[in-house]
């Protein structure tokens, strides 16, 4: 990820790169980072909280501002519990997260509905790389 972004930034396209593992945003050395201490697969914040979704991407989004020297990572100051009690779980037993679909996965009809409406052609994304 970090690659692609400075190859981005070097055309002139500012990019902020997302993670959740400190270790591995600093190995890529992107341009600019933001790092939320959550579980993997986690990076822009708990399922069906939208309101803390958002604050999440807001703060990440600031570092376009905020981080002026390459290679800065921003903290976000978001807690996944008030203890690390998830930390050792998280390493020791790996990725949780539910098994990837090849079609879209909606959490509700109406995302389903709301998302046909605003896109009734197929995905010419989806459809190169499938």
């Amino acid at each position: 990820m970090g690659l692609i972004a400075r190859h981005l930034e070097a055309a002139g396209i500012p990019t902020l790169c997302m993670g959740s593992a400190l270790d591995i945003i600093k190995a890529g050395n992107p341009p600019r980072a933001a790092f939320l201490d959550y579980p993997l697969g986690h990076t822009t914040g708990k399922p069906h909280q939208p309101e803390l979704q958002h604050e999440i991407l807001v703060q990440a989004l600031e570092g376009f501002t905020s981080l002026t020297v390459p290679g800065s990572v921003k903290t976000l100051p978001f807690r996944w519990s008030d203890e690390d009690e998830w930390k050792p779980t998280a390493m020791m037993n790996g990725d949780s997260r539910t098994s990837r679909h090849d079609t879209p996965q909606y959490q509700t009809e109406e995302d389903r509905r709301r998302a046909e409406e605003n896109n009734p052609e197929a995905c010419p994304v989806c459809e190169i790389s499938a």
